[in-house]
């Protein structure tokens, strides 16, 4: 079998409607569209965790966070640099391995950073080297970039933009929403993607595994002021808020009203006006304006380097809220706005369309081991190559976890003193207002959902 050059694009945080082969028209994705032109579009893929440090690490293992134990962004829960995971496999089947932008595999040291310094970041990149990386361009984050010195931040330093970035980033009165104050090639994401580029064109013989991980658009909310033009104002629809986080009941009615502890990433929602979450909306959409022409430069690239022996996967870690519901982030988040995610393979001599199957982010990992002619090894993803599907998939995290069959989902919790269930029909509420935990005609569905979730976390309490 020959190896085919594998090409995995991520971004943080995106939104599967905010493309328009997803049926998105706030603004134009025409990079993106064509890449899901000539790949399976899956219209029912999930991803493994709302946070993005157990999120990658699944795309990364091809494990729940449950089997990984990296569950959490904020506990040193890394991953060992003997188990198998992206790099370390493909370089064990002869690829030459090659990272840029964004990895997150270890929590931020958060309550280190200061407005006025950028702090030393080798420790995080050597860790991500010891991985299995042979080549990194490391841009761990927009934020991390302005507390930590990683590459980016090193360039952005000598360019002259680092100040003012962090400035903006530290600005507590522009609550994460602005333009970026420097040449719109600076920014993060451009900043990847023309890495990538350069990444791509020197590529050496042998087959290659790239993985390009735009950090971009999560927050801050911060594209280039050129790209605001990009978005339409007519299709910028107002967030989807109908009064359900009224009740101190409901599961997400503290990240609408505020909380102590990291319950979403944004307090005390209720507290912004119509004129923000516009603000907000305009930004990261134009963002992500900024990102396909950022993926469509990469895809050129690996085009004309490859030729047609190349495979391109693409999807986000995660989504975001975007004000629906009231709040904006993803942390501990059920709603299918984070949790549903786009999900495009290109894989050569496949005819491309849409699929329907229940798919999750872990199965990158053995898609990806597979393609290079290796064996994944029990992991809890399945392969796309094969004919197996999921009948259930979860999304996980610290005291937080899902289980949906895609058509009903369950999600439990437990914060603030309170355990929370809260089961939803997706097809007959798809906008997740009102749940129907112990409806009667629900029962069979919560029961199932109920037993696969025991059935996944069963082992983990076995000797």
């Amino acid at each position: 079998m020959t190896q085919p050059n594998i090409l995995l694009i991520t971004t943080d945080q995106l939104r599967r409607d905010s493309l328009g082969c997803y049926g998105g028209t706030v603004i134009d994705t025409p990079h993106l569209d064509r890449l899901a032109a000539s790949s399976t579009i899956y219209d029912n893929a999930w991803t493994a965790s709302p946070w993005c440090l157990p999120s990658r690490s699944s795309i990364m293992t091809g494990c729940y966070p449950h089997t990984h134990r990296a569950y959490s962004n904020f506990r040193d829960c890394r991953l060992p640099p003997e188990r198998p995971n992206l790099y370390n496999a493909t370089s064990a089947l002869g690829y030459h391995v090659t990272h840029v932008g964004k990895c997150h595999y270890a929590p931020v040291p958060y309550g280190e950073t200061l407005p006025d310094r950028t702090l030393p970041y080798q420790e995080f990149r050597d860790y991500y080297l010891s991985l299995g990386i042979d080549d990194l361009d490391l841009q761990d984050d927009k934020q991390v970039s302005v507390w930590f010195r990683d590459d980016y931040a090193e360039e952005l330093d000598q360019a002259g933009h680092l100040e003012a970035y962090r400035a903006k980033v530290w600005d507590r009165d522009a609550a994460k929403v602005f333009t970026f104050p420097a040449p719109a090639e600076w920014h993060p994401d451009a900043w990847v993607g023309r890495k990538a580029v350069q990444r791509i064109r020197s590529a050496g013989p042998g087959p290659q595994f790239q993985w390009v991980s735009i950090s971009g658009p999560h927050f801050p909310f911060d594209p280039p002021a050129e790209y605001l033009g990009r978005v339409d104002p007519a299709r910028l629809d107002d967030p989807v808020v109908a009064g359900d986080l009224d009740d101190p009941a409901r599961m997400h009615y503290w990240s609408r009203h505020g909380a102590p502890g990291r319950w979403i990433e944004s307090g005390r929602n209720d507290r912004y006006d119509d004129d923000y979450w516009r603000r907000l909306r305009t930004n990261y959409y134009a963002n992500v304006a900024l990102i396909d022409d950022v993926i469509g430069d990469v895809i050129t690239a690996a085009e004309q380097r490859f030729g047609d022996d190349l495979v391109v996967i693409f999807t986000p870690d995660h989504g975001e809220m975007l004000g629906n519901h009231g709040i904006w982030g993803k942390g501990h988040c059920f709603y299918n706005d984070v949790l549903g995610v786009p999900f495009l393979v290109r894989r050569p001599g496949v005819e491309p369309g849409r699929s329907g199957d229940l798919v999750s982010l872990i199965d990158i990992f053995p898609t990806v081991v597979e393609l290079a002619d290796g064996d994944p090894g029990d992991v809890d993803g399945l392969s796309l190559i094969g004919t197996a599907r999921h009948e259930t998939v979860l999304s996980e995290g610290e005291g937080f976890l899902t289980a949906t069959d895609g058509r009903h989902k369950l999600a439990l919790a437990e914060a603030h003193g309170r355990r929370f269930a809260e089961l939803y029909d997706l097809a007959e509420d798809p906008t997740e207002l009102t749940p129907v935990t112990g409806h009667p005609a629900h029962a069979e569905p919560e029961r199932d959902l109920r037993a696969a979730i025991t059935t996944a976390l069963l082992p983990t309490a076995l000797p």
